[in-house]
């Protein structure tokens, strides 16, 4: 049957003359040179899209020719004989490689190598290609460069006299070379010094470590750090150089104080590049190592740091899945014994860790498994179940920072969690800062075990009428938090580690507050504002007023609490979320007076809940999440801007302070409607608002009503201690209290 003539115009095309993109997809091709027509539209279309997080489109279409026009490939010796000639090519370059290896480690480092060779962490950071992970390389240290790679770097010097020749850094500012060097081949610099290439340059990398140990509160308890910096002037290629893993963690944790490389999506989501692309790399060794078990404790401690850092992001399904992982990982490995290790079953199947080599390492181990801990119990404080028992729990505590940074010959810390009087009784030679916040965040585990298992199995919610001191074990429970704990730490210990000098202790810090957020978990259920002999109820005023109290220590100071741990912010929502119930209260019993002051301080915490989200987004998470508790306060208020009281206003500010929040996070709340321009304007010259960096003060209040000398308890103002209080001198009007909302989404 005669073929249906062509209607193109176009002459047919000779066998094998189309481009081999098009001949592989069974594609028309118009055979044109350089680039075909079809190509050309496919890429195009390619990059009329941006590219995803950690790739690149390619410089120029996808389109090639045969050698020779119109011939096929075909091979002009045996197969066999090819596959010889092409393994002896392989053995001969990997013996040039080894020997130039073994001389750029006896003539130079890392460092110098790339600072003499003029790159940037432009092109050892940059994007890899596509497919190019860590499996790459089985060592998990050094990786070979992909041609894309190469041509991007290739592509990126340009002239040498012209601005695009100095590449450009994650600040955005270009690098100084050195006169009279040349850039050289970059590729060949890289695989000489066994470098990854997808870290940054060693130089910029030691840069994020540095941040990393002297701004980070989670992870960086993980690691030593003086070893730990040792190593990283080790060539890559050696066995005790840092994993690839631990520094691709670091790298995205320590994005939050050194990266500026940020998008914001169209809801507002922040997402920093870079830090997701050394988040991507984590995550692929992580996955290789649940699937192989290779290189299991670094990779460990790796995910530890990503945990953390996904915590102050605010990411909490992640948050979650890794908490569970970490603990069932660290099972196996024997971390939850005494001393790290059990030779009880140590042939079995899963035990993967020998035992540790030398005292750094059992506290390595130490410190690795409480930080895991200690993440689980933060991240369950709404009410879920922990990952492992305490009573499962065997490992000592670790010793202090300063005996474990200075290598120093000292017995293991006697104390664990089988003892009685862990904590009450603080041992001077093994007790510091992370000690006293890690034993008040296992007093909060304790919180939420009683929670969790009293409550399980209950036919009806616990209701504020109940008395809850009719159960032996919250009543030694009540006494151990919101007593005993903080009545016993040492003489040393008992201020909040805010110093005159600028300093903050933030481990010590927390320490104080945690037990605080505690009660208020414990007690939040049972508060009830018409039983004026209601414990709960003292409780819960009493943690609140202590709470703000540190804040407002804090604030007094020039000192940027972002730096604090993140945890800090759920505190802060627990004492809000009673704050909210007593605001309503107020307005129920028409107390304008006492309602306008609690306002004040309902958005004090706010503000500090955003303030923080500056840096990690947490905090507006959390923030936005008190939104949603203060809907119906803000409908029943008769406060004119209740949302404006206390809420400091900065000259020069050009919106409100909640603004950004609010357009970050959705809807602003109802009555949220005078602009912040205005507030600024009607409070100057005659009201101006604070300094920058003055301590929060509630100068919003309406004219006719000034700001009281005493607060909603009678307490006189917030620096002070409370006294004894009673709630008889609140009216005795019930009213319904709304059950208590988990911070976190929980």
């Amino acid at each position: 049957m005669p073929k249906v003539p062509s209607t193109s115009g176009r002459p047919a095309l000779r066998r094998n003359q189309a481009c081999l993109s098009c001949r592989k997809r069974k594609l028309k091709c118009d055979a044109a040179r350089p680039h075909c027509g079809t190509c050309v539209k496919q890429w195009q279309a390619l990059i009329s899209v941006p590219p995803p997080v950690g790739y690149a489109h390619p410089t120029e279409p996808q389109c090639s020719y045969d050698p020779v026009e119109g011939l096929p490939i075909a091979p002009d010796v045996d197969p066999s004989e090819r596959i010889r000639l092409l393994e002896e090519q392989i053995s001969q370059l990997k013996s040039q490689l080894q020997e130039q290896r073994g001389f750029h480690s006896r003539s130079s480092s890392p460092s110098r190598l790339y600072s003499h060779n003029g790159l940037s962490s432009t092109s050892a950071s940059g994007m890899s290609p596509p497919g190019h992970t860590p499996d790459d390389s089985p060592t998990g240290g050094a990786h070979t460069i992909p041609q894309s790679a190469y041509d991007l770097m290739r592509q990126m010097r340009g002239p040498a006299d012209s601005p695009e020749s100095q590449l450009r850094g994650l600040s955005g500012s270009p690098e100084l070379r050195q006169p009279g060097n040349s850039l050289g081949d970059p590729l060949m610099e890289i695989l000489y010094s066994g470098w990854d290439p997808d870290l940054p340059t060693p130089d910029l990398l030691n840069h994020y470590i540095d941040i990393f140990f002297r701004c980070d509160p989670c992870g960086s308890r993980v690691l030593h750090r003086p070893s730990f910096l040792a190593s990283m002037q080790l060539h890559p290629k050696d066995p005790n150089f840092p994993h690839a893993a631990v520094l691709h963690a670091i790298c995205a944790s320590a994005s939050r104080w050194a990266s500026h490389d940020l998008i914001t999506s169209p809801d507002g989501t922040r997402r920093d590049r870079f830090a997701e692309l050394h988040v991507s790399k984590t995550r692929t060794y992580i996955d290789r190592t649940m699937a192989t078990g290779v290189d299991i404790f670094p990779v460990m401690q790796a995910c530890i740091l990503l945990s953390w850092y996904f915590y102050q992001e605010g990411r909490w399904v992640e948050v979650w899945i890794f908490a569970g992982f970490q603990t069932r990982v660290a099972v196996p490995l024997r971390l939850n014994y005494p001393g790290t290790y059990s030779a009880h079953g140590a042939n079995a199947p899963g035990a993967f860790l020998a035992p540790p080599s030398d005292s750094r390492d059992r506290e390595l181990r130490r410190r690795t498994w409480w930080m895991t801990i200690m993440f689980d119990r933060i991240v369950s404080v709404g009410g879920w179940l922990h990952g492992v028992e305490e009573k499962d729990i065997g490992t000592e505590l670790p010793l202090r920072g300063i005996d474990f940074d200075e290598d120093a010959t000292i017995e293991s810390n006697p104390q664990d969690l089988a003892k009685p009087d862990i904590f009450v009784k603080h041992l001077p030679q093994y007790t510091d800062s992370f000690l006293l916040f890690l034993k008040a965040v296992m007093l909060f585990g304790r919180v939420t075990d009683y929670n969790t298992r009293t409550y399980l199995r209950a036919k009806v919610p616990p209701s504020p009428k109940d008395n809850p001191f009719v159960r032996r074990a919250f009543e030694e429970l009540d006494r151990l938090v919101c007593v005993e704990f903080l009545d016993n730490f040492p003489h040393g210990f008992r201020h909040l580690g805010v110093g005159d000098d600028g300093s903050l202790d933030t481990d010590l810090y927390m320490a104080h507050i945690v037990p605080h957020a505690a009660t208020i978990t414990l007690h939040n259920t049972f508060i009830n504002f018409s039983d004026s002999s209601s414990i709960s109820t003292r409780r819960c005023l009493h943690a609140t007023r202590e709470i703000l109290n540190a804040y407002s220590r804090l604030s007094a100071t020039s000192l940027d609490i972002a730096r604090l741990h993140p945890f800090v912010t759920i505190c802060w929502y627990l004492a809000a979320v009673v704050q909210i119930q007593l605001c309503k209260y107020f307005i129920e019993i028409n107390d304008t007076e006492r309602e306008a002051t609690v306002w004040g301080e309902i958005n004090m915490l706010r503000f500090a809940m955003l303030m923080f989200g500056s840096r990690s987004p947490i905090g507006v998470r959390q923030e936005k999440m008190l939104q949603g508790l203060m809907t119906e306060i803000v409908r029943m208020t008769s406060q004119m801007q209740p949302l404006e009281v206390g809420v400091p206003l900065y000259p020069f500010s050009r919106e409100r302070i909640f603004a950004q929040s609010q357009e970050r996070t959705g809807a602003p709340l109802p009555g949220t409607t005078q602009s912040f321009t205005d507030a600024a304007s009607a409070s100057s010259p005659m009201h101006p608002g604070p300094a920058p960096g003055a301590p929060l003060t509630m100068t919003q209040l309406p004219s006719s009503m000034p700001a009281p000398a005493y607060n909603a308890w009678g307490i006189r103002n917030v620096s002070e201690s409370p006294p004894a209080y009673s709630v008889a001198d609140m009216h005795t009007r019930p009213v319904a209290m709304s059950s208590h909302t988990y911070p976190g989404g929980h």
